[in-house]
């Protein structure tokens, strides 16, 4: 026997919404340029944090110092160099002061759509621009360095309760993820 969700009145309010609105719908939302500027500020402090526990990966990056890339989505940049350490430093766009080595253009403009490509453990469709080897460079990045928030936990919690918060949150993401996958086959039958 089947059993429900409790959570079924929000995929019935999701699946009445969709019906609601256009196919073609994307929020025209922009944040104010300090949320945009903070946040990103953040993912380099995050970025800077998961590198400095893979020597390999800051090696690699210290080959490419002084190197641009800039990620491209919708009317949002994403503009850092890699500095001489093998580490990420953040640059506004309007500061760069010259052209990005490497430009990736994120090519889905629905944040919903990017969020369920991600979700589903896959790669959103991305147009690269520039240096190749820079770019396999990133791709290496992206392949090989993952964060490990167990351990960061850890040093807050001890081991066992970190264990047993991560792995709980890794059900719920697995869950999430579950969630999206059958959502998606269900609205592609």
């Amino acid at each position: 026997m089947a059993t429900q969700s409790p959570f079924s009145w929000l995929v019935d309010a999701a699946d009445t919404l969709r019906t609601q609105l256009p196919k073609d719908f994307s929020p025209s939302f922009t944040p104010p340029a300090w949320v945009v500027s903070e946040v990103q500020q953040r993912v380099v402090l995050l970025l800077n944090h998961v590198l400095m526990q893979e020597p390999a990966a800051r090696e690699r990056l210290q080959r490419q110092k002084g190197r641009h890339v800039q990620v491209c989505w919708r009317d949002q940049i994403f503009q850092c160099v890699f500095t001489p350490a093998g580490l990420v430093e953040f640059i506004a766009p309007e500061a760069a002061g010259k052209a990005a080595d490497l430009v990736l253009r994120v090519n889905e403009p629905s944040p919903f759509a990017l969020v369920k490509t991600v979700l589903q453990g896959e790669k959103p469709a991305i147009r690269i621009e520039g240096d190749v080897q820079l770019a396999a460079e990133v791709n290496w990045l992206i392949d090989h360095v993952r964060w490990d928030p167990e351990e960061d936990v850890a040093r807050l919690i001890g081991d066992a309760p970190a264990h047993t918060l991560v792995q709980t949150a890794k059900r719920v993401v697995d869950a999430l993820r579950n969630f999206v996958q059958q959502q998606s086959k269900k609205a592609a039958s």
